[in-house]
């Protein structure tokens, strides 16, 4: 028997529900169900797990070890709970460890980049990281050993996925009711906003779409005859006259293990939430229909599930039927007939928006304030460019002037070059000279004239 088959029957509540619905075998079906099975894959159903994959990936790798799946097959739900199955770990192939061993590096190497990037948003990126610290936020695996998948990684990852899953349903309850809460809120705060005669006009029609709502065929309450006839009836089509309870229960136990899991009991309920919901209506959320679904199947397992391994046994299921409320149910009551949450819920709800709403007003504040500064130094710093590049004009300027003025042109650091003078300008010279030459000449005093008498 398979790993994950014999899990869902020990009734252990996570590799169970995980193993159950995502990695089941194909399995040739009854001639009687041959229809439905034709060309079908099981949909792999996620667990709602942050760590669903590397759980799905450790079931695989251990259920093709023969002697970790023998002990399995003679193990009972304590062992499994207890972490006495986990010991066995240590006698599986050096091939499955290796590969386990490989699924953890992976799944702590995810886990520190979850990390980083959470503490990248808060702008702590700066400080030092202790790895091992940190990681210990996660009780799924056992964060001082991160290279090797050990027996104490096992038992971390049964139990926690247990604890886990067990809590799954509350927090799923706890999410609609936010949900709904934030669409009230959202209403209020739209009929805010219009003057008095719109908001009268609003208000009449989101009442009118509430009342057409609730006018919906009468829902029959989930595990009862009623419920289960119909099924058999409209989905699997077979003759009312001839409803047989054990026959229904191995129609729908669709991997046939024996029990009915939790995806097994939701996908009974779809006819009834089809009286209530529809995509196409504006008056139907589709968000309610699954807290609708959700209640069913938790009814189911209340009233049907005795053991409390959130599995559905033949037995389970058989003895069931011949309890009164089988027969005579009450009548089961949609989400419709009272609000998820209370005034004061609602109140509170509020207040945490209007907390939430100061802080990012806040924060924008001061963005906006970085903001301006950064434009100012910005402008400063184009500024300062501006003058450094008029400042390299003007000793550009200075470097070609003197050659201009006849005078000798300026070295690297604006010192005068001399040079002497060139071969072509000694005409000039010569020319210079002799015009020197004659203008001293014109100063001298004449000769005396050559035949005057002399003086006595």
């Amino acid at each position: 028997m398979p790993l994950r088959r014999r899990m869902k029957l020990e009734g252990v509540s996570v590799l169970l529900l995980l193993a159950v619905s995502a990695l089941s075998v194909p399995i040739d079906r009854k001639e009687v169900h041959q229809e439905v099975k034709d060309g079908e894959q099981e949909e792999n159903m996620d667990t709602g797990l942050y760590y669903d994959r590397y759980l799905r990936e450790v079931i695989e790798v251990l259920e093709t070890d023969p002697h970790f799946r023998e002990k399995l097959q003679t193990a009972n739900t304590e062992d499994i709970k207890n972490g006495r199955l986990s010991k066995e770990l240590d006698l599986v192939s050096h091939n499955v460890r290796t590969r386990l061993d490989e699924l953890k590096r992976q799944e702590v190497s995810r886990l520190r980049m979850l990390l980083k990037a959470k503490l990248d948003s808060t702008n702590t990126q700066s400080l030092q990281m202790d790895h091992t610290a940190l990681l210990k936020q996660f009780e799924h695996l056992d964060p001082h050993n991160q290279n090797a998948f050990e027996a104490k990684d096992l038992e971390l990852l049964i139990s926690t996925a247990t604890k886990d899953l067990e809590n799954y349903d509350a927090e799923r309850h706890e999410e609609f009711k936010r949900y709904e809460m934030l669409k009230e809120h959202e209403r209020r705060e739209y009929l805010k906003g219009l003057d008095q005669e719109k908001r009268e006009k609003e208000e009449q029609r989101m009442q009118e779409l509430k009342d057409k709502h609730r006018q919906h065929p009468k829902v029959n309450a989930p595990g009862s005859v009623a419920q289960l006839r119909e099924v058999w009836e409209e989905t699997d089509r077979l003759d009312p006259k001839e409803f047989n309870p054990k026959t229904f229960f191995k129609l729908h136990d669709t991997n046939e293990d024996g029990v009915l899991d939790e995806q097994e009991l939701e996908a009974l309920f779809t006819k009834e939430l089809e009286k209530v919901y529809d995509p196409k209506n504006e008056e139907d959320d589709m968000m309610e229909m699954e807290e609708e679904r959700l209640r069913m199947r938790e009814h189911i397992m209340k009233n049907v599930d005795t053991n409390k391994d959130r599995l559905v046994s033949l037995d389970e299921f058989l003895k069931s039927t011949e309890k009164k409320e089988f027969n005579t149910p009450k009548e089961w009551e949609t989400l419709d007939a009272k609000p998820a949450y209370t005034e004061e819920e609602l109140q509170r709800f509020e207040a945490e928006i209007r907390d939430k709403e100061e802080e990012l007003k806040r924060r924008a504040d001061t963005l906006r304030q970085e903001q301006e500064l950064l434009k100012e130094r910005g402008k400063a710093l184009e500024a300062q460019r501006r003058e450094y590049q008029q400042a390299v004009l003007e000793m550009s300027q200075r470097q070609k002037q003197p050659a201009a003025d006849g005078q000798p042109p300026a070295g690297p650091q604006a010192e005068l070059q001399f040079q002497p003078p060139q071969h072509e300008d000694k005409g000039k010279v010569a020319v210079v000279e002799n015009v020197e030459d004659a203008q001293v000449r014109s100063n001298l005093p004449a000769e005396p004239p050559q035949n005057l008498p002399a003086h006595t």
